[in-house]
C-alpha cells in the first residue's frame, strides 16, 4: 500500500501522532511489530519469486496454470497431489477430486446412490482451500461480465441456480479432473470459445 494509505498509512500515523495519548512502550511494541511484518511481506515476495521460477522449470506446471483459477501454488499443488507425472496415485479424476474433498459425499441405503453435501475434513485440505479460492475468483470476475468460453457458461448458470460457492467447488472439482487428464495423457488445456 502507499505511505498514506491503508495499514501502512495507518501504522505510520499513529506512531507520529504525539496527542493520541498512546504511551512510548505502545509506540515501540507497535513499531517492532510493523518491522517485524514488513519482514514477513518481504519473505513472502521472496517465496512467491521462488515459487514463479520453479515453474518455469516445470512445463507441467507451466501447463497446468491454462486453467481457469489454476495460480503458481495451484499448479505446483496439483502438480505434486496427481504423481508429478511419473507415477499417478490415482485411478482417474473422479478419485483425486475425492481425495480433495471437492465431489459430493455418496450415501447408499436399500441399494440406491444419493449424492449429499460436500465433504469438508479431508487429508488435501490446504490443496483444497486454495483451489477452491481460486475458483472463487473466477466466479467473482464472471458475475462482472458475459461468458466467452463453453465452460464459463456452464458456470454462469450453475451461479444462478446453486449460487457462488457451490459454483466455485464445482469449477474446483472440474480442474482437478481436467489437471488430471492433462498430465496423464501429456495434453494442453484449451478453453473453448462460445462459437456465434
Amino acid at each position: 500500500s502507499s505511505a498514506k494509505g491503508g495499514l501502512s498509512g495507518a501504522v505510520q500515523r499513529t506512531l507520529e501522532n504525539a496527542e493520541n495519548g498512546l504511551s512510548m512502550s505502545f509506540r515501540d511494541a507497535l513499531h517492532a511489530t510493523w518491522q517485524a511484518c514488513l519482514l514477513t511481506i518481504v519473505r513472502i515476495q521472496t517465496y512467491d519469486k521462488l515459487l514463479e521460477e520453479s515453474v518455469k522449470l516445470h512445463p507441467d506446471c507451466k501447463r497446468l496454470m491454462a486453467l481457469e483459477g489454476v495460480s503458481v501454488i495451484n499448479a505446483i499443488n496439483l502438480y505434486i497431489l496427481l504423481g508429478c507425472n511419473d507415477d499417478l496415485h490415482f485411478k482417474n479424476g473422479r478419485e483425486a477430486s475425492a481425495c480433495v474433498g471437492v465431489t459430493p459425499i455418496q450415501h447408499s441405503t436399500g441399494g440406491k446412490v444419493k449424492l449429499g453435501s460436500i465433504g469438508r475434513y479431508v487429508k488435501q485440505g490446504i490443496v483444497r482451500s486454495q483451489l477452491i479460492s481460486g475458483a472463487m475468483a473466477v466466479v467473482g470476475a464472471l458475475g462482472k461480465r458475459l461468458p466467452k468460453t463453453t465452460k464459463e457458461v456452464w458456470l454462469k448458470q450453475l451461479i444462478e441456480r446453486r449460487g457462488k460457492r457451490c459454483a466455485a467447488v464445482a469449477l474446483a472439482n472440474k480442474t482437478i479432473r481436467t489437471a488430471f487428464a492433462m498430465l496423464s495423457k501429456g495434453t494442453e488445456y484449451q478453453a473453448q470459445a462460445i462459437t456465434a
